[in-house]
């Protein structure tokens, strides 16, 4: 999973979730959890890295995090009052809000990748651009921030993918600047996800370090490779199976 990262760019909770679930039948809430610790320390070296070279917006990171921390911890609760009521099947619920989830953020990849590939004449209409001089711009991005980081508490689903379109649509990032933000911002975020998934206890610490020892030297390689491949059609192939993969978790009985 590491080298599909790597090489394509993907964000590793839409392939690793998924992959814990279906092929190693993980619990949703456990492959969840896991999850969201294993992916910590990967945003954490990269977003330092980043932090060091200054190829990041700070002003953006702050006002993204103080929205997106509550609102994942929020996330994290609402998952504790599912737990504390035992009236629904927290697994259950998961699957299907994790299916939800990586539907949209592939479904909009998708055809951001498709109009770029076949219409890339294409005007498009322009989100307006958030000011963070501004007391409106700065409470928006707040609430962007709240909204998908709740979203990463529930699922641990789109610390990245999601926020990057955010980045890229209401920020207006240069692409020097894209990844080292969108890697920050993240490695904040995931910080307290994490925190908040331990309390629940279902971090499983057996997936969680094979998954470090894989996943570091595999976006490694697979970030060296990425020069030989043909990027677009990689990431249709890729998108085509993350599609299928989540219509099935949202359809899970």
């Amino acid at each position: 999973m590491g080298i599909v990262v790597g090489l394509t760019g993907i964000g590793g909770a839409s392939l690793i979730t998924p992959m814990l679930i279906f092929v190693f039948q993980v619990p949703a809430s456990i492959a969840v959890s896991s999850d969201v610790v294993a992916a910590t320390l990967m945003k954490v070296t990269g977003g330092v890295r980043h932090w060091q070279q200054q190829t990041l917006d700070a002003t953006v990171v702050k006002w993204l995090a103080i929205g997106s921390v509550p609102g994942a911890l929020t996330g994290v609760g609402i998952l504790h009052w599912l737990r504390h009521i035992g009236e629904f099947n927290l697994d259950a619920i998961l699957l299907r809000l994790i299916g939800v989830a990586i539907l949209m953020v592939t479904v909009a990849a998708l055809v951001q990748l498709l109009l770029l590939t076949f219409v890339p004449s294409l005007k498009y209409p322009s989100l307006p651009k958030i000011d963070l001089e501004t007391t409106l711009g700065r409470a928006a991005a707040i609430a962007i921030g709240a909204i998908l980081g709740c979203v990463v508490g529930l699922t641990s689903v789109s610390s990245g993918s999601m926020f990057a379109l955010a980045l890229i649509a209401f920020f207006r990032l240069d692409a020097r600047k894209l990844v080292g933000t969108d890697l920050a911002q993240a490695a904040i975020l995931l910080s307290f996800t994490a925190l908040g998934h331990l309390t629940l206890g279902t971090v499983d610490w057996s997936l969680v370090i094979p998954i470090w020892i894989g996943s570091l030297p595999g976006v490694l390689v697979g970030t060296k490779l990425c020069q030989l491949a043909p990027q677009r059609a990689l990431r249709f192939v890729v998108y085509m199976v993350l599609v299928m993969v989540s219509w099935k978790l949202a359809h899970q009985v």
